[in-house]
């Protein structure tokens, strides 16, 4: 096997933290952008090598880009129930046209960009695949955000870049220190959460299969393709009730969908004049009730991605938080 260089984005971040060790574990040099390289001590011990910057800074991607056969652009912002949301824009939509921009002036062999099946929104459980795109409203600014960023990965493809671009779903595993991480911690830990209880479905897929995907689509994907790389269908309930089981503890308190649907429009009023939690935001409550749903058939068949069944996912997570 060729030793490739390989330039990340995202490399400190739960799903390109993992892609760098996979990277790294198969021989591949790294090199990561990263803010503060103080900071990231782990991928200093990984030896991965650092590029101080940001991703408006055009002189530090072209030191990124310096000599990479690939490019994996995995960083991204993603937060609900902000009431300044300009950080969605200025990482999510201008973050992207630089990153991708700087890789077309490079003339980098190969890129994959990270986008999401959460560009769809709400698709009510329908099992859509690469080839529907939404119209109209989004339901939050990660979504609207996120769908603008993946139409500059295909207008920068018109333009002459090779960038394949893969769609996850909702990831879990080890490491997770978003909201969904903290709440399997706490179930782990045997506190009671609350969730809805008509919450709708997401598509589950562990980290490191996530990871293998990116590698796969650097490897194997066609330039200016999509692929999904959507797991198992369940509701965020569903799932921590199964980490529950497996761990002896409690499953999550469910939480009536219509009273999610009262509390969003008395907050609607409040969250313009005064700050609410994240967690009561308009937003975080719409997203709570919304399916994200698409299908892994092509990412099956094109890049030959296997998903770990969920409950062995789990397992493993649950085998993992328990170790520390």
């Amino acid at each position: 096997m060729a030793v490739m260089r390989y330039a990340l984005t995202g490399a400190t971040g739960f799903v390109g933290g993992e892609l760098t060790r996979q990277l790294v574990e198969a021989g591949h040099e790294v090199v990561a952008l990263v803010r503060t390289p103080s900071r990231a001590d782990a991928l200093t011990a990984l030896g991965v090598e650092l590029v101080e910057g940001d991703l408006d800074s055009d002189e530090a991607l072209d030191r990124l880009l310096d000599g990479a056969d690939g490019l994996f652009h995995v960083a991204g912002w993603y937060r609900l129930g902000d009431r300044d949301t300009s950080a969605g824009r200025r990482v999510n939509v201008e973050g992207t046209r630089n990153v991708l921009s700087a890789a077309l002036r490079a003339g980098t062999p190969r890129t994959v960009y990270t986008s999401t099946l959460a560009i769809n929104s709400d698709t009510g459980g329908a099992m859509r695949d690469e080839t529907y795109r939404h119209t109209g409203d989004h339901l939050t600014e990660y979504d609207r955000t996120k769908a603008q960023a993946h139409e500059i990965a295909h207008e920068l493809f018109r333009r002459g870049l090779p960038v394949v671009t893969v769609m996850p779903g909702a990831v879990y595993g080890a490491g997770d220190t978003s909201q969904v991480g903290e709440l399997f911690a706490q179930v782990v830990a045997g506190r009671r959460v609350q969730v809805p209880g008509g919450g709708g479905t997401l598509m589950w897929a562990h980290v490191g299969d996530v990871a293998r995907g990116h590698v796969l689509a650097m490897e194997r994907g066609v330039p200016g393709e999509d692929y999904m790389l959507a797991g198992e269908p369940a509701t965020l309930a569903g799932v921590l009730q199964q980490v529950a089981t497996i761990a002896g503890t409690r499953g999550p308190m469910r939480v009536p969908a219509t009273l999610i649907r009262l509390t969003e429009k008395a907050m609607t009023p409040v969250a313009k004049v005064l700050p609410v939690p994240a967690t009561y935001s308009p937003e975080s409550l719409r997203a709570s009730l919304a399916s994200y749903t698409g299908s892994r058939a092509k990412a099956e068949r094109d890049l030959v991605w296997q998903c770990r069944p969920l409950v062995e996912g789990l397992r493993e997570t649950v085998a993992a938080l328990r170790a520390d």
